[in-house]
């Protein structure tokens, strides 16, 4: 072996020869050198040599498509749907060759090829194709267009949350191939409720009905939301079902695996990672799996041939995107539903205003069960009020009334039990002291507030109150409603010393316990599945939920409440729940009774009256004091639109992270409401794009926050 040859194995040896050869190669090559820069010189596509881009910019102004030049070397790559990496921002005064250059480079997705531009100056180049995967498709580009006119937002915001992050790996990798069509299961449990069976049967047969589904207590509804997920796959379409958090979405995939075996669904969740989350989106993406089950940002997903979208406890607030344009789940999937002309199913042991709403319109059906099954599976529920509690010797010692002490101690013989204490900070609202009725502003019926301790002044318009009246007793005495709870887990370890006590929160949330006598300890949200149920179950402190400064309080009170109790056992196993709340309270009235239909209806027909949503639409303009007068005075809103306020809003809290829509720290802040009368929520968002549009068009402008459809407003 010669020396040269000794030289040659090793790494490096030879590269000045190599790149030597490439050059020369180069060089006498016939067509033009690409330059990936500005690509001057280089031919462009001989068929449709432009594209229609859509670049990642969020500002309103620049809501538009761009054209750009397809070079030759990017014409088999450059289609529809791919992501793309563009140059913007540089203006038409740098043009060479026909061709612009300049400007900082952009990510975006190529809408469109065309064969000429509308526009009449020179076009730059693509850069270069990101990966030649078409991810953006004609239905999802429809739907997020849809929901960007929706919310007053950009199309590139909707898209960031629609397509997923690009993971080279997870794309390199090829998706399994599609699985026949599964059979028709049976109807199972759905065989409780009086439409259950026909409801599975249209979907079966290719059907698009649309149901509000009031689910019965109890462990059931994730097989009976897998089972309507295979009747809908059985009929050779897709299927999707959007939960509000990863430990209803894993109890569902259990429950799909169950129904359908293993291959023919998909879990879209942040748990998964952003490889196998972004491979699980891939195979959705390419027609592997047709049926899909994920939290929030799965409501984008690009289910082929779409048959049925399921939506589980509407009224999270997981539900509501955190991010521009703060889409909610519900109303996209009613979009879905509307556009793809696909069945809808909206279910949960509660029902929300707006789920009301859909059933007295018309839009959709109800779906629940008759009162024989209800007293089967719904625990019995027992009232403690102020009263009890005064006279209750045992409640002012140790913080919980007997009738709770005698709960916890017959649980206790037979399995666990649940104590579900609301969450610390929960501001105080006002209400009449003598009915409890909330104190409302008489101009716009906004919460009434007292922020130094005298004077009295409307939360949402912001005007005056100085002489209040209760519009329900006629009392002129108000009381500030109870916040918080004291009880820990430390003081019922006390009082139950040789009983184990777990904790679920913020912090650590349990996703199950074992059926053995224990005391649980949750937060609304949190509490974890109790295998063959909970013997019984402790709702405390309901002043503090019924008590918020929040339209919603209500509502959201008697969600929690059924949630937790919808663990627990029915009646005929001893299944009891006690709720420590003044019992003639309408939530806890609605509780006693398992009717948040009912609830949902009468909260319906007082916010029509009143003009609330969601019968009316309504919009949050938040900033600078300066900028939001101005941003009012130019928009051009409907001549029905009412603007209420502006009023201050809180600022952070220092040291605590800045929330959405919290002023910075220092800085003062404004927000007022705008609604406008059933029918006009299109020309109010429209108003409201527009004239951000103008105003992000001028850099000096101070920033607006506008949000359609607040979920908080007070």
């Amino acid at each position: 072996m010669s020396s040269d040859d000794e030289r040659s194995d090793e790494p490096g040896s030879g590269v000045p020869e190599q790149l030597a050869l490439i050059r020369e190669t180069v060089r006498q090559a016939k067509v033009p050198r690409a330059k990936p820069r500005t690509w001057r010189g280089a031919a462009l596509a001989e068929e449709l040599p432009v594209a229609r881009v859509l670049v990642n910019k969020s500002a309103l102004h620049l809501d538009q498509y761009f054209d750009y030049a397809v070079p030759e070397e990017l014409d088999e790559e450059a289609q529809p749907g791919v992501r793309v990496r563009v140059r913007f921002g540089a203006g038409g005064r740098q043009v060479r060759g026909g061709r612009r250059e300049g400007g900082g480079l952009i990510d975006g997705f190529l809408i469109e090829r065309r064969a000429s531009s509308d526009y009449q100056g020179a076009l730059a180049a693509l850069a270069y194709v990101v990966s030649p995967e078409p991810v953006l498709g004609p239905e999802l580009l429809e739907l997020s267009r849809a929901v960007a006119d929706r919310y007053a937002g950009s199309l590139a915001d909707v898209l960031q949350l629609a397509v997923p992050p690009r993971n080279g790996r997870a794309e390199s990798k090829p998706s399994p191939a599609p699985l026949p069509p599964p059979a028709v299961p049976s109807p199972g449990t759905w065989e409780r409720y009086a439409q259950g069976p026909g409801f599975l049967r249209a979907l079966a047969e290719g059907g698009a009905p649309r149901a509000v589904w009031t689910a019965l207590p109890g462990p059931h509804w994730p097989e009976e939301i897998a089972r309507a997920m295979a009747a809908t796959l059985a009929s050779g379409r897709g299927a999707l079902v959007v939960v509000p958090d990863g430990r209803s979405a894993g109890r569902v995939d259990a429950a799909l695996t169950a129904v359908l075996g293993e291959g023919r669904h998909a879990l879209l969740t942040a748990d998964s990672g952003p490889e196998k989350r972004y491979r699980q989106w891939l195979a959705v993406r390419r027609g592997s799996v047709r049926a899909v089950v994920g939290t929030r940002a799965a409501m984008f997903a690009p289910v082929a041939d779409l048959g049925l979208v399921a939506l589980w406890d509407d009224g999270d607030s997981s539900h509501s995107d955190d991010n521009a344009p703060f889409p909610h789940v519900r109303e996209v999937l009613e979009l879905r539903a509307a556009h793809g002309r696909c069945a809808f199913l909206l279910g949960g042991t509660n029902c929300t205003v707006e789920a009301a709403q859909l059933v007295e319109s018309g839009w959709a059906l109800p779906l629940r069960a008759d009162r024989d099954q209800l007293r089967i599976a719904a625990p019995l529920v027992r009232t403690v009020g102020d009263g009890e509690l005064a006279r209750d010797g045992a409640a002012r010692s140790a913080r919980l009334p007997s009738l709770a002490w005698q709960t916890v101690r017959d649980g206790l013989r037979s399995g666990p039990v649940l104590v579900q204490v609301p969450r610390r900070g929960y501001a105080p609202r006002l209400a009449c002291e003598r009915c409890r009725e909330p104190a409302r502003c008489r101009h716009c019926a906004g919460p009434l507030q007292a922020p130094d301790q005298q004077d009295l002044n409307c939360s949402w318009c912001g005007r005056a109150e100085t002489a209040w009246s209760c519009a329900a007793c006629g009392g002129v005495r108000l009381r500030a409603q109870i916040v918080g709870a004291r009880r820990t887990a430390e003081e019922l370890g006390r009082a139950f010393p040789a009983v184990p006590v777990r904790t679920s929160g913020r912090d650590h949330v349990l996703d199950s316990v074992p059926d053995q006598p224990a005391l649980v300890v949750s937060t609304p949200g949190a509490e974890p599945v109790a295998e063959g149920g909970y013997a019984a179950a402790l709702l405390l402190d309901g002043w503090a939920m019924v008590g918020r400064p929040d339209l919603r309080a209500g509502e959201e009170a008697l969600r929690r409440w059924t949630a937790a109790a919808a663990l627990v056992r029915g009646q005929p196993e001893g299944g009891t729940v006690v709720i420590v709340a003044e019992p003639t309270l309408r939530p806890v009235q609605a509780l006693v009774r398992w009717d948040p239909v009912g609830h949902a209806r009468r909260e319906l027909a007082e916010r029509a009256e009143l003009g609330f949503p969601p019968v009316s639409r309504m919009a949050s303009v938040t900033g600078p004091p300066e900028a939001v007068a101005a941003y009012l005075a130019g928009a051009d809103l409907p001549p029905e639109a009412e603007v209420l306020g502006p009023v201050p809003v809180p600022g952070a809290t220092p040291g605590r992270p800045r929330r959405q829509g919290e002023a910075p720290p220092g800085e003062t802040w404004e927000r007022a409401l705008v609604r406008v009368p059933p029918g006009r929520g299109a020309a109010l968002a429209a108003a409201l794009k527009a004239a951000q549009a103008a105003r992000t068009a001028r850099a000096t402008a101070d920033p607006v926050r506008i949000r359609i459809d607040p979920p908080d407003i007070g």
